[in-house]
Formats: structure tokens, C-alpha cells, sequence
């Protein structure tokens, strides 16, 4: 099972060290700690274990060192950089491992430049020695990049030359769209396996800045110390006092599915399908700031984040075969309002509201970009208001019971819309979840505001667009077994491309560019010969023996 919770003592790839508001970061992966046998992690190659300890350290030091304004990342070892991906761990691994990972790494990258937009933690790449592939890509994630001028540091993307993919981590797409490359300076860039160095790296816009050996050490501290100075006098007064992010709680049973405090997910393997109920808040929200810091990490809001996140990653990685996600909830709708209007009320002037509501709005992605079927059932006694409302926007469907049910003595279902809807949970697409709902309906944002803090039934759910279908008790259990037998009937592949293409409606971005059409196309290459097959470039790599390719274009 991949396991993605660690912590400082048990990172085996990287290393910080802090001076005043600058963390120096540095990337010294254990060749021979591999997630799985069979390679080793050679040049500062990595494989998702490595990612996984990068993700928990930016997230760390958004909630661990809020102090942080800079965050300069170097490599602990001579002459390399990083030298991307692994590739014998790529040429070994499954076809949804590759892909997960892909997707990961991605999530990851963005997570860096969101803590920049976001947080006012500004990573800035330090790169010396060879800077290739997805070694290249962690460095287009940062703010900008300085490289050292010198015969053996240069940065590359060579993976259409030398493997027949593509650089999976949105390398071509961060070329392009954030640093402006000319399309024919990248076609040139992307095409040569040695990459390009010194000034010319500097010209074609590809580092932000080229430096002298002997001078790069202390252009790069300067550099550091300068955009820090320059974000903390820019912070509202007050020193932020860091909240830890100690390990979850989290059991398994025999049948593997697993529970959490405020999170459970329950597996029905027969038919596909993971179920995951989300728990309200069982006491009011804390009364003042002060309560919410030092109730911390176990704080309802955040809490229930990380569990959700822990829990969304398990299935991407370790049960494939579960086809459908069903959102479920129990719970008060009042309670988790209270504890949400806590945070948007100080949104502003505290830094731990703001970092908890930023990392819903990184979870509730990470539901988006998730390659399931997704469907939410509004159960009586459910609590889908205000964030937890936004998993509605999330899924693919949602089902809301109407009217009373026998035998159920539950509060009716209802949907509580807050601020929280209308505003700071955008999507990759920059565009609210509700806005992507109703991008041929504007109107209805207008509407759905004058309702906002208001419990809605299933009549008035389904009249506002709020909900898929809604069934009374006659209808509600043979209309979801119905759908759900539907739906495990389908091609998962067929599935994966339908849901990816409906889910971001709206405007092109960055991110929308990269999971909806860069890794799309890296999907459909891991699986051609010309990549992966006997004689295709990811098993040939190394051996000495040139790739074969089947020359018809499609």
C-alpha cells in the first residue's frame, strides 16, 4: 500500500534549513530508497515517494513556519540538478501508476505556486549541474530560476527525443503560458536532448537569470533575502504562531476499508464502489480566533481537510479497481456554519483561517481532478452546507432525498449555500463551482445569493439547479441502485474521458491546459509501443539498443 503521510524525521530525499524568513530547501534523494524495488533513484531522479515528502513539506511550511517569505530550492548534490522522473521506475511501472503519478506531480507543482499567490511563500529554483525533464518542470514551478553559468549546468526537456513522451509534470504547457517561450524556440528546446545553458537559456526566457560559479552563492542568498524582506513588510502586523500537523488517526479493516475521526470509507469491491461519509461538526465552533489556533490541527475545519485529502489519495493509488465515489455526509448544517462564517470572518487578518479555508480549496480540486465517477447522495440527516456544499458542484451527479421517509426520523435534506460558494473555492478553471454550474445560466448566481444561510429542501434544491434528480421514498432506492449498476456497466476508460471533458466547463487556464490536455495526451502515449512497447524508447532506455517506432501518425 502507498502510504502518503510522513513527517521531518522520516523524510529520506530532502532537507531544510531556515534563516530568518528564507528556507533553504535541498533535494538529496537516497538512490536507494525507491518506493518499490527494481530501480535506483540515480541523479536526483525521483519517483512518487520523493513527491510525496515535497508535497508534505510545502504544506508544512505553510502551516508549520508561516514565517517563511522565500523558499530557495537547491540540490544537495554535485553537478545535478534533478534528472526528472526515474526512468526505470516509468519503464516498470503499471499504466494507472504511471498516469496517478503524473497527476500528483502536477497537483504538487501547483501547490508550489499557489503557496506564492496565496501564502506570500515564494519559491525560487537555484539550479547548478543538469536541470532535465521533471527536474526542469520543479524548477518552472518556482517564481523564477537562476542558473548557474558553467560548462555542465544546462535545463532540458528531453523527453520527446530520448522516451517518446512527454514531460508529464506540464512542462511544455509551463513554457509556453507562463514563461512566454517563442513556439519556435520551444519546438528547438524540446527537441534536444542536452538541453540548453548559459546565455541563450537566458534569452529564450527559460531561466530568469544566468550567473558566474563564483558568484551564484551569494546572488542567490541576496536574491532570496530581498523578495522575503519585501513580502513580510508587506504582511499584516504580528508574528503568525505555527500550527503542527501531527500524524492522523486513521484504521484499517480486514477488507480495507478505512476509517478516520471525521472521515469513513466503506468498499462494496463487488461493485466498484468506495463509499465516503463526511462527519459534521459535533460542538459549536470555537468562540474567538485565539480557541481556533489553539485548538490547531484538530480543529473541525482542518481536520476534516486532512483526513479527506489522506482518504481521496488512498483510492486514486491503491484501489483502482473502485470505480465510483460516493459523497456522503452526516451531521448539523447549522455546526458546520458556524464553524466556516469562524474562518471567512477573519479571513483577512488571520493567517490560519485563511490557510485552512486555501486548503479546502486545494482538496476540493483535488475531488475535481480525481479520475472516477462521482456522485453525491443527499441523505435526511445530511450536512451539505456552505464548503461541504461545494462537493455537490464537485461530482458528476448528486441524488437528494424528498419528503419524509418511513421509519426515518432524520431532519429533512437540505442544501445551505454560504459566502464561502460564491467566492474564494475556485476551480482550475479560475471560475467557482457554481459559476461552471450555471455558465449558461448567469443569472442564477443573483437568485442563489438572495438564498445564501437558507436551508433548502429538495423542491427548492431541484427548481434552483442545485441538485441532479431528487426521489421520495418509493423511488429512492431502486433509482440509485439503478444508476450505480449503470454506471459499473460503462468502459472506465470510456468514463475517465467523459468526466474529465464535462467538469471544466468555461475558460482555458493554465492548470485546465495541463490536467485536461497535457496529461490527457500523456495517457494515450504511455499506452503506444513507440513509448512503452518491447522495443518502444522506455524499455530500450539504457540498454544500448535504439527504439523502434511504428511511423504512422494518428
Amino acid at each position: 500500500m502507498i502510504d502518503f503521510q510522513t513527517d521531518p524525521l522520516s523524510y529520506r530525499h530532502w532537507r531544510l534549513d531556515f534563516s530568518g524568513p528564507v528556507a533553504n530547501l535541498y533535494m538529496d534523494v537516497d538512490e536507494n530508497a525507491g518506493l518499490f524495488e527494481g530501480y535506483e533513484l540515480k541523479l536526483n531522479s525521483y519517483d512518487l515517494g520523493v513527491d510525496i515528502e515535497l508535497a508534505d513539506i510545502v504544506q508544512r511550511l505553510r502551516f508549520e513556519h508561516p514565517e517563511i517569505a522565500a523558499v530557495v530550492l537547491r540540490s544537495g548534490k554535485d553537478k545535478v540538478f534533478c534528472a526528472g522522473a526515474n526512468i526505470r521506475m516509468l519503464g516498470g511501472a503499471s499504466h494507472a501508476h504511471k498516469v496517478n503519478f503524473c497527476k500528483f506531480t502536477n497537483e504538487t507543482r501547483n501547490t508550489l505556486e499557489a503557496a506564492a499567490d496565496e501564502s506570500g511563500q515564494h519559491y525560487l529554483a537555484a539550479v547548478r549541474g543538469a536541470c532535465a525533464g521533471g527536474g526542469y518542470e520543479i524548477a518552472l514551478a518556482c517564481e523564477e530560476i537562476y542558473l548557474t553559468d558553467d560548462s555542465s549546468s544546462a535545463v532540458a526537456l528531453p523527453e520527446v527525443p530520448l522516451l517518446a513522451v512527454l514531460p508529464g509534470t506540464g512542462g511544455l504547457t509551463r513554457v509556453t503560458d507562463k514563461r512566454k517561450v517563442r513556439r519556435d524556440r520551444a519546438d528547438v528546446f524540446c527537441s534536444l536532448e542536452e538541453g540548453v545553458k548559459g546565455a541563450r537559456a537566458r534569452q529564450w526566457r527559460l531561466v530568469d537569470e544566468v550567473i558566474a560559479n563564483s558568484k551564484f552563492d551569494d546572488f542567490v542568498a541576496d536574491k532570496a533575502q530581498a523578495i522575503a524582506a519585501a513580502e513580510v513588510a508587506g504582511r499584516n502586523a504580528g508574528d503568525p504562531v505555527a500550527v503542527a500537523l501531527p500524524p492522523l488517526t486513521r484504521t484499517f479493516t480486514d477488507d480495507l476499508s478505512v476509517d478516520y475521526s471525521l472521515v469513513a470509507v466503506s468498499l462494496e469491491r463487488d461493485k466498484g464502489i468506495a463509499t465516503i461519509t463526511i462527519k459534521g461538526p459535533d460542538q459549536p465552533a470555537p468562540d474567538n480566533i485565539a480557541a481556533l489556533h489553539q485548538a490547531g490541527a484538530q480543529g473541525w475545519m482542518l481536520r476534516l481537510a486532512r483526513e479527506l485529502d489522506d482518504a481521496i489519495l488512498h483510492l486514486r493509488f491503491n484501489e483502482t479497481d473502485l470505480g465510483v465515489l460516493v459523497f456522503k455526509t452526516e451531521g448539523d448544517s447549522e455546526l458546520v456554519l458556524q464553524h466556516e462564517k469562524l474562518l471567512l470572518d477573519n479571513f483577512k487578518s488571520d493567517w490560519l483561517s485563511r490557510e485552512i479555508l486555501l486548503y479546502w480549496k486545494r482538496v476540493l480540486k483535488r475531488i475535481d481532478l480525481t479520475s472516477r465517477s462521482l456522485v453525491a447522495l443527499l441523505e435526511h440527516g445530511s450536512c451539505f452546507a456552505g464548503v461541504l456544499a461545494e462537493i455537490l458542484f464537485s461530482v458528476d451527479r448528486s441524488y437528494m432525498m424528498e419528503d419524509d421517509f418511513e421509519n426515518d426520523n432524520r431532519p429533512l435534506a437540505t442544501i445551505t449555500l454560504s459566502d464561502s460558494n460564491f467566492s474564494m473555492l475556485t476551480m482550475s478553471n479560475d471560475l467557482t463551482r457554481l459559476q461552471t454550474r450555471f455558465l449558461g445560466e448567469p443569472e442564477q448566481l443573483a437568485t442563489l445569493e438572495k438564498h445564501k444561510g437558507q436551508p433548502l429542501l429538495a423542491a427548492d434544491a431541484s427548481q434552483h439547479g442545485l441538485v441532479t434528480f431528487t426521489y421520495d421514498d418509493i423511488d429512492w432506492q431502486d433509482e440509485i441502485r439503478i444508476f450505480l449498476e449503470e454506471r459499473g456497466s460503462f468502459s472506465p476508460d470510456a468514463m475517465t474521458g467523459m468526466e474529465a471533458n464535462l467538469r471544466f466547463a468555461g475558460p482555458e487556464t493554465m492548470e485546465t491546459k495541463i490536467f485536461g490536455r497535457l496529461t490527457a495526451w500523456q495517457n494515450w502515449i504511455f499506452q503506444r509501443p513507440n513509448a512503452v512497447g518491447e522495443q518502444g524508447a522506455l524499455q530500450s532506455y539504457g540498454s544500448g539498443n535504439r527504439a523502434v517506432y511504428d511511423k504512422h501518425r494518428v
